[in-house]
């Protein structure tokens, strides 16, 4: 599959937009970074296994922000499990599940309007 453009734009602060998705990984800042992704409010990024459970997405609980992203892939086939929500819910957080291109695309715009935003994406 081939990267998938994202027009650019320019977020305020530190955080660095996504600037394509696909072929395995993503580009970030004009960074390329293979495999599935944690993008922190904090602006760390982390590999992600892809795992839906409280335990593989503990990294988004400390540093979550406003708004998690949840980019589930080509398709949103199913929600999250229930163990993933009551996690993120006793955390006082929201999860959006979405495709990855989705996820992508909300990431920037959230990010553009000032939000504390995270996201866990899944490679495509």
């Amino acid at each position: 599959m081939r990267m998938t453009e994202i027009p650019p734009e320019a977020p305020s602060g530190g955080a660095r937009p996504i600037d394509a998705y696909g072929a395995g990984g993503f580009r970030i800042g004009g960074t390329r970074r293979e495999g599935s992704l944690f993008i922190l409010e904090t602006g760390e990024i982390l590999p992600w296994s892809g795992e839906l459970t409280p335990e593989a997405l503990a990294p988004l609980w400390a540093a979550a922000g406003d708004v998690i992203l949840l980019g589930l892939g080509l398709r949103l086939e199913a929600p999250p499990p229930a163990s993933v929500r009551a996690a993120a819910e006793a955390a006082g957080l929201g999860l959006d599940p979405m495709s990855t291109a989705s996820a992508c695309r909300a990431y920037n715009v959230l990010l553009l309007e000032g939000r504390r935003v995270s996201a866990a994406l899944r490679a495509v």
